[in-house]
């Protein structure tokens, strides 16, 4: 049976793991944004703006999306740069976490 040797160029992945990282910091920044959106939408509807109360609507359904994004784009920043860690270490069981 063949030795399988596990191969990462270190700087890349960190690199990568970062740009997620930073993905997720500008999407949460959009999340703030639509909230607050929101926020002034709903106020507004009440005066009987229909426009607004359709766009309330429309990010009231996009707001969740941005935010599961942002927490995912986090998350995977942070395991891309647990598992360059974890390989400088050579510990196997990071080099295998996305297998």
């Amino acid at each position: 049976m063949a030795k399988t040797e596990t191969i990462m160029n270190v700087p890349v992945i960190k690199k990568m793991g970062n740009t997620f990282g930073d993905i997720g910091g500008v999407l949460d920044g959009v999340s703030k944004v639509m909230q607050l959106l929101l926020t002034t939408l709903r106020a507004t509807a009440f005066v009987g703006m229909f426009g607004g109360w359709a766009l309330q609507s429309y990010l009231e359904q996009v707001k969740p999306v941005v935010d599961r994004l942002a927490k995912q784009c986090k998350e995977l920043g942070r395991d891309l740069a647990f598992s360059a860690q974890a390989y400088e270490r050579g510990d196997a069981e990071g080099k295998t976490r996305f297998y």
